[in-house]
């Protein structure tokens, strides 16, 4: 992600921040300017380009920090307004949960924007928009089937239970995954939604995809209890990103997808941050770290990954100097390579078509 600073008097600011600890001023983002503004007016309006732009509503909630035209009826932004369903923030665990869901989807969103990808409300387009539910466990178990976490028609339900550490730390544990977080939900979830939106009405898109991930008329329900019963072939490290990504070709295509997304966001963190570095080490030349601006047009993915897989190892090696697990804890396969390419390369050729 960008680092950010206040437009006031240019100290560092995070994304998520409301005020500037330094001059104090109100901070909000505009997403169409993807930069976060200070408010230096008496009112909690900014103007910029002749346009009036006021807090979203979740502004009230603590819960966004976005900016939306102030004749906007709809008063929600890009980001919010994509909630169908949120839970009873009269509940102060709910609240507090919903709040940290928000911080994920945002960042979520943010990058998807970046990608100048579709980002339509079912409330505008219901047959191919997209909306999300975030639901309670009583709420998951209120009718008569449990609702479970995952994308339907471009529907994405996110349980409330992800947002906290202990669970989805447990759960982690439990599923012998490497890593679990909530904004790595969010991007896996969208993938699902994404491989919608590209592939059913392309099919010259949808031949490439089956050609390297499978055939995913494959019975889904049916392989996903056979993977449960029987885990994943010894191999799967070869060919895939996670032991979940060979129960099925749409998992290994959300799986693959989110690890694509976190690659982006890491790289242009990076980028923004000015890394470089040089290891004094014998023969360290591929070990060297650029960063680079990974939504420039025309770059291949090969090059962002060729730059990134240093810079994974020069974090996780401050992370293990600190007694932290990795913050990327994969190893990428040659197969796996090609198909974070592919997705690369089919997103720039969606955005063209």
């Amino acid at each position: 992600m960008k680092i950010f600073q206040c437009s006031h008097c240019n100290f560092p600011v995070f994304f998520e921040n409301t005020t500037c600890e330094s001059c104090g001023f109100d901070l909000g983002y505009l997403d169409v300017e993807n930069e976060i503004l200070a408010n230096t007016s008496d009112s909690l309006e900014w103007i910029v380009k002749d346009q009036t732009y006021v807090y979203c509503k979740n502004h009230n909630f603590n819960a966004c920090n976005w900016l939306v035209p102030n004749n906007d009826t709809n008063g929600f932004c890009t980001s919010c307004d994509l909630n169908r369903t949120i839970p009873d923030l009269k509940v102060p665990e709910y609240y507090e949960r919903w709040q940290i869901m928000e911080i994920a989807k945002h960042r979520l969103i943010y990058t998807l924007q970046r990608l100048e990808l579709p980002l339509i409300s079912k409330f505008d387009n219901p047959e191919t928009g997209l909306f999300f539910d975030f639901l309670s466990e009583e709420a998951a178990n209120a009718g008569e089937n449990k609702i479970m976490m995952g994308h339907a028609n471009g529907v994405i339900t996110i349980l409330l239970a992800e947002a906290d550490s202990v669970t989805r730390e447990e759960m982690r544990i439990s599923l012998n995954e490497k890593y679990r977080t909530l904004i790595g939900h969010f991007r896996h979830e969208v993938g699902h939604y994404y491989w919608d939106i590209i592939f059913k009405t392309n099919k010259t898109f949808l031949s490439e995809y089956r050609s390297l991930f499978g055939d995913e008329r494959l019975n889904y329900a049916e392989a996903l209890q056979a993977h449960y019963k029987n885990g994943a072939p010894k191999d799967w490290k070869n060919n895939f990103i996670s032991t979940y990504a060979s129960s099925h070709p749409w998992e290994d295509w959300a799986e693959t997808w989110a690890h694509y997304l976190h690659i982006l966001d890491t790289m242009e963190t990076a980028y923004y941050f000015g890394l470089e570095g040089k290891p004094n080490l014998n023969n360290s030349s591929h070990m060297r770290v650029f960063s680079i601006y990974p939504y420039k047009e025309g770059l291949s993915f090969k090059t962002i990954l060729d730059e990134v897989s240093p810079l994974f190892y020069a974090v996780n090696s401050i992370n293990r100097s600190m007694g932290i697990t990795d913050v990327y804890p994969f190893v990428i396969s040659d197969k796996v390579k090609e198909k974070l390419e592919f997705i690369h390369d089919i997103v720039c050729r969606f955005k063209t078509h």
